[in-house]
């Protein structure tokens, strides 16, 4: 077993304001004011968004190096959506400065699908939850 990530969050005097710590970094979360918060830093959903992009896009420069290809500046956004029914589904997109072979779009989709974190979201993952006194 290896902790992989670990991030712990403290209460600001603001409502649903927190400073996250994370390593050697340090930002707040806090809800948009349209839900009650201050809109000081990104929501908890906002977060999982910014997990997936972050980890797509230093996938796809990993491969990209190891496999001695160019893809050039790029962006990746993503969307976290959920409807009346409670489904809830995320949109990715990326976005290439320099136009790509068909053959390197599929390669990207196919990498992009593959990432660590994309796996984690796809197929859950168990949450346990201790009471620390």
């Amino acid at each position: 077993m290896a902790i992989i990530a670990n991030a712990e969050v403290r209460t600001l005097a603001e409502p649903w304001s927190g400073e996250v710590r994370s390593g050697t970094h340090q930002f707040i979360t806090d809800k948009p004011e349209s839900f009650g918060g201050q809109d000081q830093g990104p929501a908890p959903y906002d977060l999982i968004c910014s997990g997936l992009i972050s980890c797509t896009m230093i996938t796809l420069r990993m491969y990209a190096s190891h496999k001695g290809l160019e893809l050039g500046e790029f962006s990746v956004e993503a969307d976290f959506y959920v409807n009346k029914e409670g489904k809830e589904w995320i949109e990715r997109r990326l976005s290439f400065a320099q136009p790509l072979s068909e053959e390197l779009k599929q390669k990207v989709l196919e990498i992009s699908s593959k990432t660590p974190v994309t796996k984690t979201l796809l197929r859950s993952v168990e949450i346990k939850t201790v009471l620390v006194e």
